[in-house]
């Protein structure tokens, strides 16, 4: 993780404080040595001996030192650069081999110098490779045309120098040995000296301007040094001085100090450009001397010219006859000058089509290009714009220039485009080479376009590179209306319902309590769209969701979260008190269940369905999630209340729930761990008394031993997974103990439960039933399935069959719970029904409530007109049996006989036989005509009267 801002700054600034000093140090010794050494020369060191020593051995021991510098920097340093500092190092030791013979002479010896004598040798060798290894560091020509300019500069300037030279000096030097007879090696060495002098100064200055940029630090200061050393060498070599020199005078300070340079070069200015920060932007000052660098190498030649011309003139003007030498290098400067002056002629003639062929490319590329590139001056104001604006804009590119690029932009999008620009252009152009706008312009017809431009620094002002994304931003807004919405209604999905409640309850009413959700549930629309079809159901979703979104008012969100469930935001006002915003939202909620709740007109016909509804009211700190939530329990607690209701939130219903899910969770381990047990309740033949069959009831074992079965319980059993599991237990254990009774004697049948979309579900086949009876080897006829019809959704073509596939197998089939669902009748006329057992509810008040006993009376008639035996659920008092048994009842269940029993108690009660029946036996029942049928009787088909 980087640090701040301010950190960074300073630390930046602590390691450029701490580079510079650590690289002043020794540069502050450098100056400080050359210096002493300076003063000692000037005061003559003190004495005669001193001065020679310092004058021979000195400059050889600081030579020496450039030489050992250079070499170990040789072998550290890239192998590229390697050769020009072993050469450096070899030149500077041919020089302290020259200081040194030259001290043996004077100070050791104490002889005057021969001339020519070992020194000179070492002395003239310390150019060479000076000039060599100057070559090595030199940027090196691409081209041969490179290569023959860089040998016509390094004439130009020595040809230059050479003439100049011999005007001033060498001329009256030739002159004098000659006339003073010195041997012709004598008077080579003398001009030797000097020429090496002018060979090496043309390589410094044709160099120059062309080193390599890499180490550029150490390179300046290696020719530093090389450049101090010549000047002292032509001051050496010049008749006033050479007459007068010896050592230890001020002009071995320049020679020291080259030699030092040299010995600061490669390690000194290494480790100061090595500290220099990376990222830190180039000083303003290299960048502006880029041009004066390349504007001095390109007046190198007529400068070089001009040193001939003088040279030559000096002669004329002092009256001098005119040297051949001077004619001659003056030619030959000349005639190397036109012959570069007819290269970059040359050359510029091909550089000249070359930037035109790359401008009409460039051309081509601009104006081909179906993007529109515009350049805008600093003032804001258009120079230039591609050709491509005509069929981008729809506006002509001479039109535009000198537009204002602003009065083009919306003014929407204007302030942002602006602060957009004015940040780019303040940022530094190495972090941020580009930036990204996008925006709408006016086209040629009045339309706004999108348009996305690339935007780069043109000399202050902006090149805008634009294309038009009207399309893209159409397909983008579509899609993202697509991800929010749903494809059928076009209402407001799930999510985006969802981030408008968010956005609710997190804006400046977060606390209004006048803010609310919702949930809205169309009931009976699954019965109407497996009767009608898929299409039909969709029509109608249409039209409910066309319903709900004119029903809610303008600030509102109407949205369907899935399948038949709808849902709304209602925000608040603010401007009433609390009871008056809840009653204003219920009244919305009760006109919206009003209008959803009235006939749809599908097709040719109309289809009713009705509505329940569920109202959370936002409470602080509340999140949206739980408000839908909220809303969402309301609406399942209308449903469950009778539908086609509106249901406000209360705290109680998420109480219920997290009750019910801990239940469901104990319900689960229970069936794990096997905490279930398995109780039997008898079935009394009204009339006789005697044990007909035996109803296997599941009860609940508690920690503490207690069996219970509350309502709560048997509801939760009957969802998902956990019903499949327990009616999976209960049908086998109520198969294995039936087995195990009538292995005992005991040949009672076993009533067991189920609900009708068990018998449905697919983790219960329909073989199940016949492989669980063969496995434990119960005779079909002792098992009776009684049939729950309080689901509506179960369909009655798919329970018709497998009921049928039971009784065929031997099965009897019971219709539990008969008079209480809507279904019954229809359950009755189509299903294969045994045995009719009468609800709770019309066997508690038959004595009571003479129209609850008209009714009981008259489903008692049906049951015996058809033939089919029936059983009261529920008899507890002897008044009830006694009714029953005048009504035509032929069984009995309940406290009367006998309340569920545990396996040793109903085996008792078997043995026993009989329970006593009140008011004994009667002759003939009322409704029946004839004997009492038993439930253990045969399976022919009963005649059914048509319906």
């Amino acid at each position: 993780m980087s640090a701040p801002a301010g950190t960074r700054g300073a630390l930046l600034v602590r390691q450029l404080w701490a580079g510079r000093s650590s690289a002043l140090l020794p540069q502050f010794v450098l100056g400080l040595v050359c210096a002493g050494y300076a003063v000692g020369a000037a005061t003559g060191w003190g004495s005669d001996r001193l001065a020679l020593f310092m004058g021979d051995f000195g400059l050889s021991a600081a030579a020496l030192a450039a030489a050992v510098s250079c070499f170990r920097f040789a072998r550290a340093a890239d192998l590229r650069f390697r050769p020009a500092w072993l050469l450096f190092s070899l030149s500077s030791l041919m020089a302290s081999c020259g200081n040194a013979v030259w001290g043996w002479y004077e100070c050791v010896r104490r002889v005057p110098v021969p001339s020519p004598s070992v020194a000179d040798v070492f002395f003239l060798c310390f150019a060479p490779p000076a000039i060599v290894g100057l070559l090595v560091l030199a940027k090196r020509p691409v081209t041969r045309a490179g290569w023959v300019c860089l040998a016509l500069d390094s004439w130009l300037i020595g040809g230059s120098l050479l003439t100049l030279s011999w005007s001033l000096a060498l001329a009256h030097t030739a002159h004098v040995a000659d006339a003073e007879g010195d041997s012709v090696a004598r008077a080579a060495l003398t001009l030797a000296y000097p020429l090496l002098d002018i060979v090496l100064v043309s390589m410094v200055l044709a160099l120059h301007f062309r080193r390599t940029s890499v180490n550029r630090a150490a390179v300046n200061t290696a020719i530093a040094a090389l450049a101090l050393t010549v000047l002292c060498d032509a001051l050496f070599t010049s008749p006033l001085l050479r007459q007068t020199y010896h050592s230890g005078q001020l002009l071995d300070a320049g020679w020291f100090a080259g030699s030092l340079l040299l010995v600061y070069a490669p390690w000194g200015a290494a480790r100061h450009a090595d500290r220099t920060v990376p990222d830190e932007d180039p000083e303003p000052s290299r960048t502006t001397s880029r041009p004066i660098a390349g504007s001095l190498a390109a007046l190198t030649p007529y400068l070089a010219a001009a040193v001939c011309t003088l040279g030559i003139l000096y002669n004329v003007i002092e009256g001098r006859r005119v040297d051949r030498v001077v004619v001659l290098t003056g030619c030959t400067v000349v005639l190397a000058l036109v012959v570069r002056q007819g290269i970059m002629l040359v050359d510029n003639i091909a550089l000249t089509q070359e930037l035109a062929q790359k401008e009409n490319h460039f051309r081509s590329l601009v104006q081909g290009s179906s993007d529109v590139i515009m350049i805008a001056a600093p003032s804001g104001v258009l120079r230039y714009v591609s050709p491509a604006a005509a069929g981008v804009y729809g506006r002509d590119a001479e039109e535009l220039v000198g537009a204002e690029l602003s009065s083009l932009i919306h003014p929407d999008d204007l302030g942002r485009v602006v602060h957009e620009v004015r940040r780019f252009l303040a940022a530094p152009p190495g972090e941020e080479p580009t930036t990204r706008i996008e925006c709408r312009i006016r086209s040629g017809s009045g339309d706004w376009l999108n348009v996305e431009s690339t935007v780069n620094r043109h000399q202050g002002g902006l090149i805008l590179n634009s294309r038009d994304v009207t399309e893209r931003v159409r397909l983008q807004a579509q899609l993202q209306h697509n991800a929010e919405h749903d494809p059928l209604t076009d209402l407001p999905n799930r999510a985006l319902f969802t981030a408008r409640v968010r956005q609710a309850l997190a804006g400046r009413r977060a606390g209004d309590a006048g803010t609310a959700v919702l949930f809205i549930d169309l009931d009976g629309f699954k019965a109407a769209n497996d009767r009608l079809g898929h299409q039909a159901g969709d029509e109608l979703l249409v039209q409910a969701a066309r319903r709900l979104q004119e029903s809610v008012r303008a600030g509102d969100t109407a949205a369907r979260l899935g399948g038949d469930e709808f849902a709304a935001l209602i925000t608040g006002d603010g401007g009433r008190g609390q009871d008056a915003r809840e009653c204003q939202v219920h009244e919305i909620a009760d006109r919206l269940r009003l209008t959803l709740s009235e006939p749809y007109r599908i097709g040719d016909g109309e289809v009713r369905v009705t509505a329940s509804i569920g109202v959370a009211f936002a409470e602080p700190g509340i999140t949206p999630n739980d408000l839908v939530r909220n809303a969402d329990l309301a609406m399942y607690r209308a449903k469950a209340g009778g539908k086609n209701r509106v249901q406000l939130y209360a705290p109680q219903m998420q109480a219920d729930v997290a009750r019910r899910s801990e239940l469901a969770t104990r319900l689960r381990g229970a069936l794990r761990d096997g905490e279930f047990a398995l109780l039997h309740q008898p079935v009394v033949h009204l009339a006789t008394g005697t044990v007909a069959a035996v109803a296997a009831q599941a009860r609940w074992r508690s920690a503490q031993g207690i069996l219970f079965t509350p309502a709560e319980f048997l509801r939760i059993a009957e969802d998902g997974d956990r019903s499949a599991e327990l009616g999976r237990w209960l049908l086998e254990e109520a198969v294995e103990q039936a087995a195990d009774r009538a292995g005992a004697g005991h040949q009672v049948p076993v009533c067991v439960r189920l609900p009708a979309r068990r018998l449905l579900d697919r983790g219960f086949p329909s073989g199940s039933v016949e492989a669980l009876l063969t496995r434990y080897g119960l005779p079909s006829a002792s098992l009776m399935i009684e049939v729950a019809d309080s689901d509506p959704r179960v369909p009655f073509e798919e329970l018709e069959q497998r009921l049928a596939a039971l009784r065929r197998l031997g099965v009897r089939i019971a219709l539990d719970g008969f008079g209480s669902g809507y279904a019954a009748i229809n359950a009755l006329r189509r299903l294969p029904i045994d045995v009719l057992k009468l609800d709770r509810g019309l066997v508690e008040g038959v004595v009571e409530s003479a129209r609850l006993h008209k009714i009981t009376s008259g489903l008692l008639r049906i049951a015996c007109d058809l033939g089919m035996q029936s059983v009261a659920d529920g008899v507890d008092v002897p008044e009830q049996v006694l009714a029953l048994r005048a009504m035509g009842c032929t069984h009995g269940q309940g406290a009367a006989f006998s309340g569920p029993l545990d396996e040793y108690r109903l085996r008792r009660a078997l043995a026993r036989g009989t329970f006593p029946v009140p008011g004994g036996v009667p002759a003939q029942p009322v409704l029946a005509g004839g004997s009492l049928p038993s439930l253990t009787g045969s399976h022919g088909e009963t005649p059914v009267p048509p319906t």
